[in-house]
């Protein structure tokens, strides 16, 4: 499907036959807007709404985050559809309690907690970076810090500690993540999400590089006669990387693009 598609004509598989069809949905800045208190992001209720009503047309409807898969539950608000969280490390199946952890991963946490531990709270808080624990992979955050140059200096410090202690690092905006040396990322997450399920056709929408994972799980999932179609959406805003549009078979612009999209798979 090209860039240029338009939205009748991207979701057009979707709408074909809803029953066997899949909406995954990447949640900050896509469903939540980015904000300068990550603890602070939410979903607006229209928004909330509109996934809901999703739920009851569509073969699959469900979430995709980077943050643990209880945290990206509460953002959304929504306890009946799944979460995958933590880049895939962690899925949240419908109405449960506790998310079920990649025991690989797992196994590798107090190591990655240890390289974060190596920076003393005290210098965390002087230089304003934000330490963010889930469960086996830890985020640093310099988004809205007084000094964001000087927060994301010592996050990139961690970041090479974690890298010669034989672990893995992942860059976003404005955050690095050190992570596992396990495969994790959004392309299996898709694929748990998808597992066992009766779709043969599937969405997903990001605005993220890490999102870039999951248009290639679904793409694959394609390639390998699993589905039918994958229909890959970007979500513009001013710190989306260039790749997501190379990448996307349609972009929307931000939240608002997003909703509107939603609106015309509900519609």
């Amino acid at each position: 499907m090209p860039y240029a598609a338009t939205l009748a004509d991207a979701l057009e598989p979707l709408l074909a036959d809803p029953a066997r069809a899949a909406v995954l949905l990447d949640v900050d800045g896509t469903l939540a807007p980015i904000v300068r208190d990550p603890e602070s992001a939410t979903v607006p209720e229209l928004t909330r709404r509109l996934v809901n009503q999703l739920t009851k047309r569509y073969g699959v409807v469900g979430c995709v985050s980077g943050r643990r898969a209880t945290v990206a539950r509460r953002i959304v608000g929504i306890g009946s559809i799944p979460y995958a969280g933590n880049h895939g490390a962690e899925l949240l199946p419908r109405g449960a309690a506790e998310a079920i952890v990649d025991a690989e991963a797992g196994r590798w946490g107090a190591r990655v907690r240890a390289v974060a531990d190596s920076a003393g709270a005290e210098r965390m808080r002087t230089a304003g970076l934000r330490r963010e624990d889930k469960g086996p992979i830890v985020a640093l955050h310099w988004r809205g810090a007084d000094d964001e140059a000087r927060a994301e200096a010592l996050a990139r410090e961690l970041a090479e500690e974690a890298t010669q202690a034989g672990l893995h690092v992942h860059e976003g905006r404005r955050v690095i993540e050190l992570r596992p040396p396990v495969p994790i990322g959004k392309d299996a997450a898709v694929r748990r999400l998808l597992a066992g399920t009766d779709v043969d056709t599937a969405l997903y929408v990001g605005d993220d590089l890490t999102d870039l994972d999951a248009f290639a799980g679904l793409r694959g999932l394609v390639q390998e006669g699993r589905l039918r179609c994958a229909v890959c959406v970007g979500v513009r805003s001013e710190e989306t990387p260039e790749a997501v549009f190379g990448a996307a078979d349609l972009v929307v612009d931000g939240t608002d693009g997003v909703r509107a999209l939603l609106e015309a798979l509900v519609a």
